[in-house]
């Protein structure tokens, strides 16, 4: 194996997260498994605050800070990912407020 960072960022985690075996990684290509990897990143900020409610992660902010940066990625991305399955409908005028 090289002495490349691909073994931290896309090796390991195809291997624990997704369960791929080493013969999988090899014979799949490598716009695949960057896909896999940049989709299971996704998935784990869109629910990486399931459960929690407003007031419990405002709580978790008093005693950590950066949870609020996390918590701002999972609203935006919940909100995009909103918006284009129809659940959401984007507000772009006033007029459509009212």
């Amino acid at each position: 194996m090289s002495k490349s960072p691909d073994a931290v960022y896309l090796i390991i985690p195809l291997m624990k997260e997704l369960g791929m075996s080493w013969s999988e990684i090899k014979k799949t290509p490598r716009t695949e498994l960057n896909g896999l990897v940049a989709a299971m990143s996704n998935y784990n900020v869109m629910h990486s605050f399931d459960g929690y409610s407003d007031k419990e992660v405002n709580d978790m902010v008093k005693s950590k800070p950066e949870i609020r940066s996390d918590y701002t990625k999972y609203l935006e991305m919940n909100a995009v990912y909103q918006e284009r399955t129809g659940q959401r409908r984007k507000i772009e005028s006033f007029r459509d407020i009212l």
